[in-house]
């Protein structure tokens, strides 16, 4: 039997019903809906779906964005298109399945033994043979022998000018027929328990029950009732965050105009969250222990929730999905950078926000993430200020197990080294326009100087961009801070002027001394910003820091003379920012510091910090002084009535590829005239649905058992 690619062919009715039969049938229409549903899903895998709104208007443009979203490609496995596409397909494919399973019911009762003489002549496998035996003595042994191999026999006796001939006709695979079936009836199921499974439950109470997707924010308490669906729901999917030493029973489930509430027959309290950490920081183990409480019966449960091992209650299955922050309480400290303010500290929880004011610019303060281990690559000589290979000692064993081993090692070999907690948080002003800040809690050694490193990012598609500020001797910001105050006090930069004049020129040389200070004076107040240089037609006006030095000269100094003139200008910029940080700390009142190798590399970061803070958008930074960390678990709950239906429909989709792939069909006939006393002459003829090289040997098998003739 063969399969036709038509589709069923109705003899009543009119002719656009027939039309519209034939094609729901067919397998032309089957293979193009799955076409479709193919692309779908490599759009679903590379497209994240059920992000917010914002992250897809960031990836892709604002007009870009609402075409997708319009086309519901950024929640493909719920569209209406996609759910309609799986329905068709569950048609086609069961018509295509009741039009073919008769005739492959008959194929298999059948024997086909009315098969004329003249017809095995046809056939690419065929022998003939004169037999010493009776025709019917004959068939009986043929038949006996095939039966002793395995195949499904029937004779058949026909009476003929020459007297009675016999049929003997065989069949074996017949199981590759029925690996059509299988496979078809596996796509069925698994359509069916993707229907099951997906979203369309959830669509339809939104349609003809009245429910309705919640777009606002606040307590999920105060959410109406037309936003909950029932703990009866027959299947959903959603997300539930639940906080150490609390419960949750409300799981939320993202739709593509907002959430919805799912009540849950039970609570989840997570007693316990635990998280390792492979050597580059990346999880290697999170789970959770949690007691599941049931609302009807008041029965507690333990349970240990991980990754591939969920938990399952009343046939709703609790999976491991991710980790948060569960609102871990922050205290930051407020450092000044840009303008003198007051150091001030001030205290939230992640996900919190606190409201700043300096003067009548108002901001938000949003809490938006704390990090407890941060993890990163020093193997660089230039970031860990050593040499990385020492030239007295060779260890070829370390050099080569340094490199083999895994497939994600390299060539180049990794110092991975924990640089403690971070914080991360936003400044929003009153026009709602946000900056992102990212400051770790401790300084990290980089080109041999201890630094704080303060990110920030305008956009989250960005990278963090990075302000180093030297640590000083007590591991700290104070002396950079109060060095960026002294530069903002005239009188501070006056006095340290004249230390630096009189510590640099000899005594009794007043002209000196008085042009000295006065190139310091105008050095340093071009760095702190006191004197902008105009803008020009080629650049906009500069205020403070290197590139305020670097617009003067090019203004006011030929080039010829710009260089040796830029040099004496930065020498005098130090030696003066020198004497204003010994002021700093003689004000806070501390010794001063000594003129050692550690201090000129302070001083030396220190500029260039001072000259970048020109371009920190923020007139402080917020330095994490303490926490307490509180984790929290998400939970993905699922209630999928249709999984034990998908696993069926996967395991006939196994068996029926194997019977169609693996399972050869064959039929034999072997046609006994007579051809005199005790002699009968044979014709036999072999069938198989594929061409193969185990077919010609079978069939040289079949001729030395059957008509014993040697090939």
């Amino acid at each position: 039997m063969s399969v036709s690619t038509e589709g069923l062919q109705l003899r009543t009715g009119s002719r656009w019903v027939s039309d519209m039969v034939e094609l729901l049938s067919s397998m032309r229409f089957a293979i193009s809906l799955l076409t479709v549903i193919c692309i779908a899903s490599v759009i679903g895998t590379v497209v994240k779906q059920h992000e917010p709104f914002n992250n897809y208007v960031n990836q892709f443009g604002p007009f870009w964005a609402e075409v997708f979203a319009s086309a519901h490609l950024f929640s493909v496995y719920s569209a209406w298109w996609f759910l309609l596409i799986l329905a068709f397909l569950v048609i086609s494919t069961s018509l295509c399945i009741a039009r073919n399973t008769p005739k492959i019911l008959v194929d298999l009762r059948s024997h086909k033994e009315n098969i004329r003489e003249q017809s095995l002549k046809a056939f690419p496998h065929k022998a003939e043979a004169t037999l010493a035996e009776a025709p019917e003595a004959a068939a009986r042994r043929i038949g006996q022998t095939l039966v002793g191999s395995g195949w499904k026999v029937k004779l058949q006796s026909r009476e003929t000018p020459q007297g009675t001939g016999w049929m003997v006709a065989a069949k074996a695979g017949a199981a590759n027929k029925l690996g059509y079936i299988a496979a078809h009836s596996a796509i069925v199921l698994v359509c069916i328990g993707g229907l099951l499974d997906g979203d369309l439950m959830v669509r339809a109470q939104t349609w003809f029950n009245g429910k309705q997707p919640f777009q606002g924010g606040g307590l999920i308490a105060d959410v109406p009732e037309q936003h909950r669906l029932s703990s009866s729901n027959p299947t959903f999917r959603g997300n539930l965050l639940v906080t150490e030493g609390t419960a949750s029973s409300t799981a939320i489930l993202a739709q593509p105009q907002g959430v919805l509430l799912q009540e849950l027959p039970f609570s989840v309290e997570l007693k316990k969250f635990i998280v390792e950490y492979y050597d580059t920081g990346m999880p290697r183990l999170f789970a959770s222990e949690i007691v599941i409480h049931d609302k009807e019966t008041g029965e507690k449960k333990e349970a240990r929730v991980e990754v591939n091992h969920p938990a399952n209650h009343r046939g709703i299955n609790i999976y491991q999905s991710s980790f948060d922050d569960g609102g871990s309480r922050v205290k930051l400290q407020a450092m000044p950078l840009t303008r003198p303010t007051r150091p001030f500290e001030v205290e939230g929880t992640i996900g919190s926000s606190t409201a700043l004011s300096n003067g009548d610019q108002q901001l938000t303060l949003e809490y938006t993430a704390l990090r407890v281990i941060n993890v990163e690559n020093f193997a660089n000589a230039s970031t860990t200020g050593g040499s990385e290979t020492d030239v007295r000692k060779v260890d070829l064993r370390h050099s080569i197990e340094s490199r083999l081993g895994a497939g994600n090692k390299t060539v180049t070999e990794k110092h991975l080294r924990n640089v403690g907690p971070s914080i991360t948080y936003k400044l929003r002003d009153a026009a709602g326009q946000a900056v992102e800040y990212h400051n770790y809690m401790l300084p990290v050694e980089l080109d041999g100087q201890r630094v704080f490193l303060l990110g920030l990012r305008e956009t989250p598609q960005e990278p963090f961009r990075y302000l180093r500020v030297p640590a000083d001797g007590d591991d700290s910001m104070d002396g950079f801070v109060r060095l960026r105050s002294a530069l903002d006090d005239p009188q501070m930069r006056r006095a340290a002027v004249r230390r630096y004049a009189e510590s640099s020129v000899e005594p009794g040389r007043p002209d000196l001394a008085e042009a000295l200070a006065a190139s310091a004076t105008r050095a340093l107040d071009l760095f702190a910003g006191a004197e902008p240089v105009p803008a020009t037609d080629s650049r906009p006006a500069v205020v403070g820091g290197l590139q305020a030095i670097s617009a003067f000269l090019e203004a006011n100094v030929p080039d010829n003379d710009r260089e040796r003139a830029s040099d004496v200008l930065v020498r005098i910029l130090n030696g003066t920012l020198f004497e204003l940080y010994q002021m700093s700390r003689e004000k806070a009142g501390l010794p001063r510091s000594e003129q050692d190798e550690t201090t000129r590399r302070f001083m030396t970061q220190a500029v260039i910090s001072l000259s970048d803070t020109f371009f920190y958008p923020a007139p402080m930074t917020f330095q994490l002084k303490d926490f307490t960390h509180v984790q929290a678990s998400v939970f993905q709950v699922a209630r999928a009535p249709g999984q034990n239906i998908v696993y069926l429909g996967c395991l006939l989709l196994i068996i029926g590829i194997f019977a169609m792939l693996y399972v050869r069909d064959r039929r034999i006939w072997v046609w006994l005239s007579p051809a005199g006393e005790n002699q009968s002459q044979a014709r036999m003829a072999l069938s198989s649905n594929r061409k193969t090289m185990d077919g010609d040997r079978e069939f040289d098998q079949l001729q030395s058992q059957l008509l014993k003739v040697t090939p």
